[in-house]
């Protein structure tokens, strides 16, 4: 391809991105802005120009089908297969492989799962599931932690671990000692493995050097210490490097990402140039200022995404009575969304955790939806569903003594359930389901048994919820979502707890919840759907539920976009005023009684309790008034004296999240001053 072909349809920024000879360079690129695209135009231009030589170029990434997708690109770009694209641990395996046979040595077997080797170390009456232990072993790797580093480390971090620290310390120690023996690696040996051996043998280093003149790396934001520090062993001291990614879209610090290294890369890199990719071309501009809104409310800095796309529906927001009523609104309105000759598959539901789905995916097969759960393994696959299961069938037990020793089980964990690590808290949630799921099943069935249960999961779950060959509305995990996209999104469960999650408490988890908010916003291409439960059930318990304060956030938004305001204007105007709050908080004077609206006395007293009220409240949240009602909004209710919350619902600018987070103390006032008149 012609070098002037590979510019065509780019606009400024991006064919700057791919033409720039700056080195090295960062590109930070927003969601929906055309990364691949740029990239792999930036690799085909500068090998069509002879500033690189296909054979000695290597564009890393994270996944095997990320790492295709960018073959399959650059052939159709005419590079071929000239190209090396892989992961890092793929090509730091063939570099191995090469290294032991220059050698003469025999090469260690690959530990494909540490598992069965953790499990054997904890002993069949531990309580501890291998799997947690592994994630604990592996997220310190990543960060270069090795065992007698372990605990300091962890306790810095605020890691949850499965154990104590000091005996997670222990067990990383032993694993490792256990490896040796066997000579076995594990993958991230391989990582380390390979950086030592670039490090310490100097004809190694400028064999690979030689090799991989030309470095580019994908979803930057996910590089761990460990592989950057391979990376810029690579890299040796030459510039050509090219990084993309985006700092808003850094959603797994909690595996060893750490996306400081992109934000800081021109400290850590001196001389490397960045450009920055801002036009979206993938949402309307409702989503765009949506998504925007969500990082201008956390104060998170950075880029903003600018619309391209036409216009589209204000994205919306409804409460339901429950999870059920949820369930069953959510699979109608994907039902009402599909038109012939649209597939099934331009739709998708998104929750914050894998156990969420289950009940949405009933609900949608109930009304004829085809589903495909993606990222997952199917439900009843899971490994604690699938021993709480075995359990049941192997005992002699009534089903609903099981089921009692199952809630006992739950109840003992729930006091403990901020300091789970998050895949623990992830199976205790997809056990309660299944506590739930017995209850739905029990109420069904006259006679319960263990076999009608097992019969009556198969048939309402089966085994399609993985996934189905065919069309079908995609049900996802925020996280499962990330790179992908639909026309229509829906986003469910969107209550505190859940959205942010509750174990968020440090200032680092907190933010980069509220960044993983923002990658399941940016998924919608024209129509977003947002939904939240006032009431949940986990397991056999039900708790009343909180709207997500992202969603109040949203809504002095989504209340301009809806009255007509264009998308721009409005973010422009509440960032406006709430800089301005920002800057005049603790200097405000009192307003004079002429700046209030013309009411009688009866009125304006309640109308002045309100804002005084409003002020309180506004204070104790730090935000700005006019977050909480503004005046017009409370005029309205000074005058309409609303008796109660349906009444409340009616009165314009008080939304259903409005509503449910200050219905109380509104009523209250309201009722006190109602009595005062009589």
């Amino acid at each position: 391809m012609e070098s002037d072909a590979l510019l065509e349809g780019l606009n400024d920024a991006q064919r700057e991105a791919v033409t720039t000879e700056a080195a090295p360079l960062a590109i930070i690129a927003g969601a929906g802005s055309g990364k691949t695209r740029v990239l792999t135009r930036r690799i085909a231009y500068r090998c069509v120009n002879r500033a690189a030589d296909a054979r000695h170029v290597l564009a890393l990434t994270f996944t095997r089908k990320a790492a295709g997708e960018l073959r399959a690109r650059l052939r159709q770009l005419g590079l071929r297969d000239d190209v090396a694209a892989g992961t890092f641990h793929a090509l730091a395996y063939a570099q191995l492989r090469g290294w032991w046979a220059d050698r003469g040595t025999q090469p260690p077997s690959l530990l494909e799962r540490k598992g069965r080797l953790l499990g054997r170390l904890l002993g069949r009456t531990s309580s501890v599931q291998a799997i947690d232990v592994a994630g604990e072993i592996e997220w310190a790797k990543a960060r270069l932690v090795t065992p007698d580093q372990y605990a300091v480390a962890a306790m810095s971090a605020r890691r949850s671990p499965p154990v104590e620290p000091a005996r997670l310390a222990e067990l990383y120690t032993r694993y490792e000692d256990e490896k040796r023996r066997q000579r076995q690696v594990d993958f991230d040996d391989l990582l380390w493995l390979c950086l030592r051996a670039v490090e310490v043998d100097g004809d190694f280093a400028a064999a690979q050097r030689w090799r991989f003149r030309h470095l580019f790396v994908d979803e930057f934001q996910d590089v761990n210490p460990l592989q950057f520090r391979l990376l810029q062993a690579w890299r040796g001291d030459r510039r050509d490097m090219c990084v993309v990614g985006d700092p808003h879209q850094a959603i797994y610090s909690w595996n060893g990402a750490d996306s400081k290294l992109l934000l800081d890369i021109a400290r850590l890199i001196p001389g490397t140039s960045t450009v920055s990719l801002e036009q979206n071309y993938r949402s309307s501009p409702q989503i765009i200022a949506t998504a925007n809104h969500v990082l201008d409310s956390g104060a998170i800095r950075g880029l903003r995404l600018r619309a391209t796309c036409p216009e589209g529906p204000v994205p919306a927001v409804r409460s339901m009575a429950d999870d059920r009523s949820e369930a069953r609104g959510v699979a109608r309105a994907v039902l009402d969304r599909h038109r012939p000759g649209i597939a099934w598959s331009h739709q998708a539901v998104l929750t914050r955790t894998n156990a969420q789905t289950v009940l949405i995916a009933e609900a949608c097969r109930s009304v004829g939806v085809p589903v495909r759960v993606r990222g997952q393994l199917p439900y009843l696959e899971l490994p604690e569903v699938r021993e709480a299961l075995r359990t049941m069938q192997r005992g002699r037990a009534p089903l609903a003594e099981h089921l009692a020793a199952l809630e006992a089980r739950l109840s003992a964990s729930e006091d403990q359930e901020d300091s789970l690590p998050d895949a623990e808290l992830d199976r205790l949630r997809n056990l309660e389901e299944l506590v739930r799921l017995s209850s739905e099943y029990t109420t069904a069935d006259p006679a319960p048994t263990v076999a009608g249960f097992m019969a009556w999961l198969s048939a309402t779950l089966g085994r399609d919820d993985a996934g189905v060959p065919g069309d079908a509305v995609d049900l996802a995990t925020f996280h499962a979502a990330k790179g992908l996209e639909w026309p229509v999104v829906h986003l469910a469960g969107l209550e505190d707890g859940l959205v942010p999650i509750g174990r968020a408490r440090t200032e680092e988890a907190v933010a980069e919840e509220r960044r993983l908010f923002y990658v399941a916003v940016t998924r919608a291409e024209r129509e977003l759907c947002m939904t939240w439960a006032a009431e949940r059930t986990f397991g056999s318990k039900v708790v009343r539920r909180r709207p997500s304060p992202y969603l109040d956030d949203l809504e002095p938004l989504l209340d301009a976009l809806a009255a007509g305001s264009a998308p721009a204007d409005a973010a422009r105007s509440l960032n406006a005023v709430r800089e301005a709050a920002r800057a005049s908080r603790g200097q405000r004077t009192p307003r004079s009684r002429s700046s209030t609206p013309d009411l009688d006395p009866a009125n304006r007293a309640l109308f002045d309790e309100l804002r005084t009220w409003r002020m309180q409240r506004a204070k104790a949240a730090n935000v700005p008034a006019y977050v909480i009602f503004d005046d017009k909004t409370l005029v309205a209710v000074a005058t309409r004296r609303p008796r109660d919350r349906v009444a409340l619902r009616s009165v314009p600018g008080i939304g259903p999240v409005k509503s449910e987070r200050f219905a109380g103390e509104v009523l209250e006032i309201v009722g006190r001053h109602a009595e005062q008149v009589g």
